[in-house]
């Protein structure tokens, strides 16, 4: 049993009075003024209701503020007033809240923490990676060690801590990796060789699922959870290094799993369910739809030998988009798993948002490219280098607004 450990015993009461913000005309329709979670607010990447512009020129995707930081791989996520980002740097993790007007600061906080990745993985570095996700109230920041932090947005000052490195006896050979997901007043996060449910008010435990050995090659997840609803239940849906799995919100209980083969447990995609099935594809293994039909069996409803391996698809009616292991873009047929086009080599690794037209879609040179949702070709639209760094967070969309974090800078332009 996992054990809260407390820097205050405060816990957060009430509702924090958020203060408008007047933010420039962006000509949005019914956009969501916040960004509060790994990809956006459903983790979909995708934002309904929108009317995006047709370009990313200066004239359309303007500079509002700029900061310099440390390295770190996290998204940034926003409040209505507020950007929170992390960085690593001098042996500590850094949690920053900046003004989204203005981009003054408003607070930091740190604490020790820093690892060292396996050799293999190293080229990258060995910096903070989880995406942070708030509530409104409350922010919870995954550390490289496996320690989840709470702190208040408004304050600035920690809440709640959990070690989970020290409960399980080992930190994750590659770090913290997964995001957290907040589902009402529970956060569930995969860390310390399993799957956890906590407490968002205090940090308590309430369950733990899909303990594993600790073993370098299938320990540890790389991917982020969801929530959603399958055949009529609503549930917990999880990729660990080496299956999907579904679990019981309420109890933790395993309703079902499958084993997803992959080179050294590389997957990495967040589960992505469509008409009562999940897909996902991985390296060194292949793409397939999964059906789970009831609680305790699952088939494979068709699969195929596209490679994803970093970058968690956008599903756009019965099609599907998504990054591949050799660098090409694909754009698959739900319904059969056919290729409907495959694309020249576009960089490593791409972030993607849409509002169901567009795909807006960061890659890791920092080159962010606007693609027509078009089944019949690849349509691009419009594209701009906007970071002379490399880019592996994830892009955050909201209120006409595109926040981006490469390993070196936050910024925030206005896409009018």
């Amino acid at each position: 049993m996992l054990r809260r450990s407390f820097l205050t015993s405060a816990s957060v009461t009430g509702a924090l009075a958020l203060q408008s913000t007047i933010f420039p005309s962006s000509g949005f329709a019914n956009d969501s003024e916040a960004w509060q979670n790994w990809r956006g607010p459903n983790r979909d990447g995708m934002l309904s209701g929108q009317s995006w512009p047709d370009s990313l020129d200066e004239n359309s995707l303007k500079s509002v503020w700029a900061k310099d930081l440390g390295d770190s791989y996290s998204g940034p996520v926003l409040t209505e007033t507020s950007v929170f980002t992390t960085e690593s740097i001098g042996g500590k993790e850094r949690v920053y809240s900046f003004d989204r007007s203005n981009g003054d600061l408003q607070w930091k906080y740190e604490w020790d923490g820093s690892h060292s990745v396996p050799i293999f993985a190293s080229r990258n570095g060995s910096w903070i990676r989880s995406t942070p996700a708030t509530d409104g109230q409350r922010l919870f920041v995954g550390g490289i060690r496996d320690v989840l932090v709470c702190i208040e947005c408004k304050s600035g000052k920690e809440l709640w801590r959990i070690d989970f490195a020290k409960e399980a006896g080992k930190v994750p050979d590659f770090g913290m990796v997964c995001s957290p997901l907040v589902d009402g007043s529970h956060l569930y996060i995969q860390a310390g060789k399993g799957v956890h449910k906590v407490n968002v008010a205090d940090g308590s435990l309430v369950w733990s699922a899909l303990g594993d050995s600790g073993d370098i090659m299938s320990s540890g997840a790389f991917s982020s959870p969801v929530i959603q609803t399958l055949n009529g239940k609503r549930q917990l849906i999880v990729q660990s290094r080496t299956k999907l799995a579904g679990i019981e919100l309420e109890t933790g209980k395993v309703d079902w799993s499958y084993e997803v083969a992959a080179f050294r447990g590389m997957n990495v995609l967040t589960p992505t369910v469509w008409q009562d099935g999940i897909f996902t594809s991985s390296y060194g293994g292949r793409s397939l739809l999964l059906d789970v039909p009831n609680n305790d069996s699952t088939k494979v409803r068709w699969e195929n030998k596209l490679e994803g391996y970093m970058s968690s698809p956008i599903v756009i009616g019965d099609t599907l988009y998504l990054h591949l292991r050799n660098k090409r873009f694909a754009c698959l047929d739900l319904k059969s798993g056919s290729e409907l086009w495959v694309t020249k080599p576009f960089g490593e690794y791409w972030s993607m948002v849409s509002n169901g037209s567009k795909i807006l879609a960061l890659d890791q040179n920092g080159k962010l490219r606007l693609i027509a949702h078009n089944p019949a070709e690849f349509q691009l639209l419009s594209e701009r280098r906007v970071s002379e760094d490399e880019a592996w967070a994830h892009v955050a969309v909201a209120n006409g607004q595109v926040v981006i974090r490469s390993q070196k800078k936050l910024e925030l332009f206005d896409w009018s």
